[in-house]
């Protein structure tokens, strides 16, 4: 593991594939962490220069008091480029890490080449939702949630194929820290670019799922409908898209970085 000193603290980081080719950053979703793009790395790293990190409060990553902003989050990843001598780089996250991506690509468009935007929205649920979680996660810990998100983040039938991997899955929920996941549940809940996601000229790539009951279809048609030029591809899997169909996922990925190169 790697780590690098950032406000906040220590944050853990994994840096793979050719030195001189383009960086890709992959941003985890809330509740797990780095390991979560397992599915895409042989295949990124055949081209890219892959950076995966654990988001503040999750994983090996600093947890510091709740709550957070998304601006944090974002200004996470700047400082992470920063601390590795990234000067640009092409983002892909998904959920939280998709709204990372969208502050990001609204507010520091000089440090992206190119935007994938995964099982996101501009604004996701409601407040009423995230503050009923943070309440059940105070009272019960990550792991009194984690059963209920296996199955809003996979399809009955990946459950049913992929046993192991779902218990995976479930095991870094419940090793996720109380208040890494709150702060990180107040920043989602606090965050809304509906107003301003048009303002990203980036190239932009948006994937949802179909069966995604956490940001479903019209979250991510939204995105596409406002950000000029952007693409829209939608899967037939729930929330965790790059997990359920992983090969689909990473050729769209992969295509859509290498147009104009």
């Amino acid at each position: 593991m790697a780590f690098v000193d950032l406000e906040g603290g220590r944050f853990r980081y994994e840096l793979d594939g050719p030195r001189d080719a383009p960086v890709l950053v992959l941003s985890n979703s809330l509740g797990t962490d780095l390991s979560m793009w397992q599915p895409q790395l042989a295949a990124f790293t055949s081209r890219l220069r892959v950076l995966r990190y654990d988001q503040r409060g999750h994983g090996e990553s600093a947890v510091t008091p709740a709550p957070y902003t998304m601006e944090q989050l974002g200004r996470d990843v700047l400082r992470l480029l920063d601390a590795l001598g990234i000067e640009r780089a092409s983002f892909c996250g998904i959920s939280m890490g998709g709204a990372t991506g969208m502050w990001l690509g609204v507010n520091a468009p000089e440090r992206l080449d190119k935007l994938v935007l995964c099982n996101t929205g501009a604004r996701i649920g409601t407040a009423e939702l995230w503050n009923a979680r943070i309440a059940a996660v105070r009272q019960s810990g990550t792991a009194g949630i984690a059963q209920g998100l296996m199955e809003r983040w996979f399809t009955p039938a990946f459950r049913e194929r992929e046993p192991q991997t779902v218990e995976r899955m479930r095991r870094i929920v419940e090793r996720t820290s109380t208040e890494g996941y709150v702060g990180c549940c107040e920043a989602i809940r606090d965050h809304d670019e509906r107003g301003t996601v048009s303002r990203i000229r980036l190239p932009t790539l948006v994937i949802a799922g179909t069966q995604d009951v956490a940001t479903p279809p019209a979250d991510g048609r939204f995105l596409a409908e406002r950000i000029p030029g952007s693409r829209y591809l939608e899967l037939d899997v729930a929330h965790l898209s790059n997990i359920e169909m992983p090969r689909e996922f990473n050729d769209a990925v992969l295509r859509f970085l290498a147009e104009g190169n």
